[in-house]
């Protein structure tokens, strides 16, 4: 009998992991399903091509570096003729997870912000129409455009799909927080799930949730006091607006949060350590000592997970009809 007991209990212990994760408000990454690999190795050359850009010298990897965690690492990216954007790129890591895409949620998905790089005259400068003319010149592209979609002729919104249909598989799976909510009671340190209860009790997890823990969300940056801003962007209401949607932005996943420096919509704080205090303070009211900060930090470490791994595209080389990029001159 006392046996059966000391086994039920040994058994008991060992699920404990799993039976808290299941009461968590943030779950696992989760690999992406129902994915066409055709159109995601044309999405994929799309990502890379800096042919859709005026410049011929940018592309969507340029801001979104999949090197770099998805993004730039810099306040605010530079764009066609050498520009400075008015915010900081937000990572495409993870992306697909979020309620709406740009930090004002202005495109509903991945394939509505896939189109808006290109004809933004601050980011790749092109349009639409030049954009696929270019393709429609590179024999290439135009056979695989073909034994994708099925027809001979190229338009933005195949562009625009197969490029979000390459951004769904950019998804960081097994970080070590996953693990741990996953059942692997020893993949966090003492300092790190102090850091996560901390993370928890003092309300971070209210807006920083889910599997992207964030992007589900837009909320208001100063809650309890003012966050004053480097940079001229005024939210969701450039969306909707309502002046109520002043300043309301869409909560940024937290997800290889140590890499996705520098951090908040204007790229203006780089380290994890001033953002926690300023995010308590500005969000919560709440001052973190310095050994508080270190734990949120620590945890936030836990959640950089697998990076996405593939081979680069050779990208089809251009025709003696493709047309020539204008110099990328100031």
């Amino acid at each position: 009998m006392k046996l059966r007991i000391l086994a039920a209990a040994v058994s008991a212990l060992s699920l404990a992991p799993i039976y808290s994760a299941a009461q968590e408000l943030i779950q696992p990454i989760k690999p992406p399903m129902q994915i066409n690999l055709g159109m995601v190795e044309l999405g994929k050359k799309l990502y890379f091509d800096p042919r859709l850009s005026k410049s011929g010298f940018i592309s969507c990897n340029s801001c979104h570096n999949l090197s770099m965690g998805g993004t730039d690492n810099i306040p605010t990216s530079i764009g066609d003729k050498w520009q400075q954007g008015p915010i900081n790129a937000p990572t495409v890591l993870n992306s697909s997870l979020n309620v709406a895409q740009f930090w004002d949620g202005r495109a509903a998905d991945l394939k509505a912000q896939a189109g808006g790089p290109i004809a933004n005259p601050g980011e790749m400068g092109f349009t639409h129409t030049l954009a696929i003319g270019v393709l429609a010149s590179i024999p290439a592209y135009v056979r695989e455009f073909k034994t994708v979609f099925g027809t001979d002729k190229i338009d933005i919104d195949q562009v625009t799909l197969a490029i979000a249909e390459f951004e769904k598989t950019l998804v960081t799976p097994n970080s070590r927080f996953d693990q741990w909510l996953l059942g692997k009671s020893d993949a966090l340190s003492a300092d790190e799930l102090a850091g996560y209860k901390l993370f928890k009790e003092s309300g971070c997890v209210a807006c920083h949730n889910g599997p992207a823990v964030g992007g589900a969300s837009f909320q208001k940056m100063g809650v309890v006091a003012p966050y004053k801003s480097t940079g001229g962007a005024e939210g969701r209401s450039a969306v909707t607006g309502k002046e109520v949607d002043r300043f309301n932005f869409k909560v940024p996943t937290l997800r290889n949060v140590e890499m996705t420096y520098p951090y908040f919509h204007d790229g203006a704080v780089n380290t994890l350590p001033e953002a926690v205090d300023i995010m308590g303070k500005l969000q919560l009211g709440k001052t973190f000592t310095p050994t508080e900060n270190g734990k949120v930090v620590a945890f936030l470490k836990t959640l950089t997970g697998d990076q996405p791994s593939f081979a680069l595209p050779i990208l089809p080389p251009s025709s003696d009809k493709t047309p020539r990029p204008t110099p990328f001159a100031k």
